[in-house]
């Protein structure tokens, strides 16, 4: 398998700062078709919810190039599972120089066992440079379809990848940084675990976009938007 090193160096490729007027957090590349003029950039639900609801634009900006665009809400589809925390947003091509192509997500129905490490990417608030994280999975709940990790999770991470080598040289995106646990059961904030929602639904979104007009026939209205529950005071944007 590769080393943590260069999977990093192939996953950082494929991030993007998502900033929005009341807070920022992570995303990455999840569809790309220069032929149907369109981009996907899928993270959180709770980093763009807001935004959304009050309709408000957004700024994507490239993790390697420092590229932005400003993605406004007449530009733009947003879709959005707020109990799954997971969002999908679509926007005509920019120059963003976003690879051709996004990283595979793990199969359908693929779990990942309890032990293995997993390794996430994010944009944590305590710096402006983006970081790697890293952790052990703890355990899975198939009803929430979200991940216990044994690792670190900071405000701005939230929507970032969370990822795995495979093979050789593969690599696979096993779900999305969603919220932090904190342990407080003497009172005082000790170190928890981090929440990683798994990529099921992203396995469906990907099976509907036919095109950027199908995808604003698609959007979750806004008045859907919310904040997800698993966010509600763990939220990482």
């Amino acid at each position: 398998m590769l080393p943590w090193p260069s999977v990093v160096s192939k996953v950082h490729l494929q991030i993007v700062r998502i900033m929005t007027p009341r807070s920022s957090g992570t995303g990455f590349l999840l569809y790309n078709s220069a032929s149907k003029g369109f981009s996907v950039i899928a993270t959180a639900a709770h980093v763009v919810n807001e935004a959304h609801f009050w309709e408000e634009p957004i700024r994507v900006q490239n993790a390697a190039t420092g590229k932005s665009t400003i993605v406004r809400v007449t530009n733009r589809a947003m879709l959005i599972e707020p109990d799954k925390d997971v969002a999908a947003v679509i926007f005509p091509t920019q120059d963003l120089d976003l690879p051709a192509e996004p990283l595979p997500l793990s199969s359908k129905g693929h779990f990942i066992k309890v032990g293995v490490e997993i390794g996430w990417l994010g944009f944590p608030a305590v710096t402006r440079e983006l970081c790697f994280f890293s952790g052990r999975v703890s355990s899975y709940n198939k009803g929430t379809e979200r991940y216990l990790v044994d690792g670190v999770a900071i405000n701005g991470v939230s929507g970032g990848p969370a990822f795995k080598p495979v093979g050789d040289d593969g690599i696979a995106v096993i779900g999305v940084l969603s919220a932090y646990i904190p342990n407080r059961a003497t009172g005082d904030v000790l170190p928890g675990l981090a929440v990683v929602s798994d990529i099921a639904e992203f396995h469906a979104m990907v099976a509907s976009f036919r095109s950027f007009e199908d995808a604003r026939l698609q959007q979750t209205p806004a008045e859907s938007a919310k904040i997800p529950q698993v966010a509600s005071d763990q939220a990482l944007e």
